[in-house]
């Protein structure tokens, strides 16, 4: 145990990728939170917010703490964390706020420990956050930031994740200022589905899946298609289809979803198309009085990063 704090960089990220449900993401270089995380020689959690979100600070009702509080059961029973958060990924986003806590801590406490966890631990350690944010144990988010890149989670018993290419697309995100509860987001969906709407967006994750390998761009728009969870979760977003309309008609690939929403993403080929989508998202939004931000990134390819530091002098 040689290093004692870290600097965390854990960025925000977009799962389901619109047809990919639980089992697709990819990381977002832009917003990221911060985290400081340092080792204490007392087998406790503490945890200390930089923000103005009011999360809790009980690590057993926190994100990062119960990550945390998992790891420190790898330990001698002497050691434990103090961590201070500044959370940039608003809760309740869709851009995966709640597992750039939980994968940030993860990742924090390998590195504090002396990197005792494997790639496939730190994942399984980070999904015990997620389970406190929406009740159920899912990777689509914690693997993309930890891994960065566009992950594909082949399946959670056993863990089986795999890393995608994918080509140097921007990615425009709009959060209008609406909420979308994740575990909400998840009550609504239908538990049986036809097996002709199975079939047909099976086609669109493979093909989804294979416009990434072949830097087929026209492929990836086409098989951005959702016909099973996007018709039931977008009445819970105002301004969706207009959003997604106006998106492609400016140029966009294609795009959806982010998450559980509101927040909507679409992938473009450049920077000036990403752009131009943006400004549409914004007129939109404007136009029917909802407050909203938009974001205007690349896909991560790092994923979390931890920087050796020291545990900022808080008052």
């Amino acid at each position: 145990m040689k290093n004692n704090a870290c600097i965390v960089h854990c960025p925000g990220t977009v799962a389901n990728l619109v047809c990919g449900f639980d089992i697709l993401g990819l990381a977002l270089e832009a917003p990221y939170d911060i985290m400081h995380v340092q080792l204490i020689d007392e087998p406790v959690v503490r945890i200390k917010n930089l923000d103005d979100y009011n999360l809790p600070t009980d690590p057993e009702k926190n994100v990062a703490g119960v990550v945390l509080l998992e790891a420190m059961k790898k330990t001698d029973g002497t050691v434990g964390f103090e961590i201070a958060i500044d959370k940039r990924i608003k809760p309740g986003s869709g851009i995966g706020s709640s597992a750039a806590s939980a994968a940030g801590a993860a990742a924090a406490a390998n590195y504090l420990l002396g990197n005792i966890f494997d790639r496939d631990e730190r994942i399984q350690l980070a999904m015990h956050g997620e389970k406190l944010a929406a009740g159920v144990k899912h990777a689509d988010n914690i693997a993309p930031c930890l891994l960065g890149g566009v992950t594909l989670i082949r399946s959670i018993h056993p863990l089986d994740v795999l890393s995608i290419p994918s080509p140097d697309l921007y990615v425009t995100v709009v959060h209008p200022q609406v909420e979308v509860k994740t575990s909400d987001a998840r009550q609504i969906l239908r538990t049986q589905v036809p097996l002709k709407d199975a079939i047909k967006q099976w086609g669109n994750i493979a093909g989804l899946v294979t416009g990434f390998f072949q830097n087929d761009l026209e492929l990836i728009g086409r098989s951005l298609e959702d016909v099973i969870v996007e018709p039931i979760r977008s009445i819970l977003i105002p301004g969706f289809d207009e959003v997604k309309k106006q998106s492609k008609a400016a140029g966009a690939l294609g795009g959806g979803i982010s998450g559980s929403g509101p927040s909507i993403f679409m992938l473009s080929a450049d920077k000036l198309t990403a752009d131009k989508v943006a400004a549409v998202m914004q007129e939109i939004y404007e136009g029917i009085g909802i407050a909203h931000h938009v974001y205007v990134t690349t896909i991560g390819k790092q994923g979390v990063k931890v920087i050796p530091g020291e545990f900022p002098t808080l008052i």
